[in-house]
This record gives C-alpha cells, structure tokens and sequence, in this order.
C-alpha cells in the first residue's frame, strides 16, 4: 500500500458532541477491512510514575496530557502501509495499560478526539477535517453520563473537572479548532444527511482507488 492511497479522516468536537458515534457509523457503512479507526484518547500519557492523588489532579483536556507525537507516527505508519501497536488506557486509574491493539492499515484511517485539530502536526496528517458541533447542554449531560457510568466517578468530581478544566480548555483549545475544519456536523450522530454525505464520497474513494489498483501491471 502507497501513502497516496491512504485517506485520513480527523473527526474533532467537543466532550459528548457525538464525534465517536459519527466515527462508527461511518465505519460501519464501509467495507470490512477499509478503515482503520484511532481514538486520540488512547494516547494519554502513561502517569503511572505519579501517585493516584496527583493524578486525579492532572489536567486531561490539555493538548499536553496526550502523547500526539507518537499517534503522528503511527499515522505516518499507517499510510506507509504499517500496522501500528495502538496503546490502551485506564481511566480510572489513569495509566497506560501493558498490552496494546494491533491495527492493520487500511484505504481510510480516522483518527477522533476533542483535540485532534488543535494539533498542527496532527492536521498536517489529515485529508479531510471534520468538526462536530453540538450544543454545550446536550454535550455535559453526555459527559456526567459517561463518566458516571463507564469511569466510576462520582457526580462531584465530574462536575469538579468540568469548570476546572473541561469547560476552560474547551473554549481555548477544542472551540477554536473550529476553524480549521472542512466540514462542520450539527448535532453528531444525528446528523444522517451528512454522513451520508461523508459516507458516499469514501465509497467513491474506494471505488478509484480500486480502479487505480486495477490498472497497475
């Protein structure tokens, strides 16, 4: 596999805005084998070396508690026709885990997260920028319902990041990010006419590219 027939999708938004759900739809309505998905989550940085009480105290909606340098590799990889070692995390104890994912290139990689736009050295990997934009109500409420219920938190301590830093490095960062962005999504997920805007041009994608590989002798 060439680096030119690799299409990069970066799919950023805001906490609960629905970019992971627009990311599995889109991944879903394609061909088994042709997209490779990454979550910028994943590469939260390994605290392990910390105590848990400073842990808890570490700001995670900062650009600088994700290792993005090494998810950029991995995206160089991947069009390179690499398979990479995608790391695993704990979110409740907030370290990386031992054993990691192995995931096999395909002719479409996406990669999503609140801040995969705000990375300049991550945009310059992308093909196509995706912003999903969904109203703050909406997003908080996704937010204390996960954490509650997937992360073990109280409700408390979801409110105690929100204003510290959820909210803050939303307005610096992930807002903002906005204007780097193809192609704006209202409501998420919900939005079916333009996934399946977004769905169909893959497909053709796909289709060229298969045409292209038809060609070669």
């Amino acid at each position: 596999m060439q680096t030119s027939e690799v299409l990069v999708l970066g799919i950023a938004g805001g906490t609960g805005s629905g970019k992971t759900t627009v990311a599995l739809k889109i991944t879903a309505a394609l061909p088994p084998g042709a997209v490779a998905l990454l979550d910028h989550d994943a590469y939260y940085r390994d605290l392990s070396h910390l105590p848990l009480q400073e842990r808890v105290r570490i700001n995670y909606d900062h650009p600088d508690a994700l290792e993005s340098e090494l998810l950029v590799e991995h995206l160089r990889a991947l069009r390179a026709g690499q398979a990479v070692a995608v790391p695993a995390y704990d979110f409740r104890a907030h370290v990386r885990e031992r054993a990691t994912r192995r995931l096999e290139p395909a002719p479409i990689v996406i990669v999503e997260g609140i801040l995969v736009l705000a990375d300049p050295k991550l945009r310059e990997q992308m093909d196509v920028k995706i912003f999903v934009d969904t109203d703050p109500d909406i997003r908080v409420f996704r937010r204390v319902r996960r954490d509650m219920e997937q992360r073990g938190r109280t409700f408390s301590q979801v409110r105690e990041q929100y204003y510290q830093t959820v909210r803050p490095m939303h307005l610096q960062y992930v807002e903002p990010s906005k204007r780097y962005a193809d192609l704006i999504i209202p409501e998420g997920g919900e939005n079916r006419v333009a996934i399946d805007l977004i769905i169909g041009r893959l497909r053709h994608a796909l289709a060229v590219g298969a045409g292209a590989g038809e060609g070669v002798t």
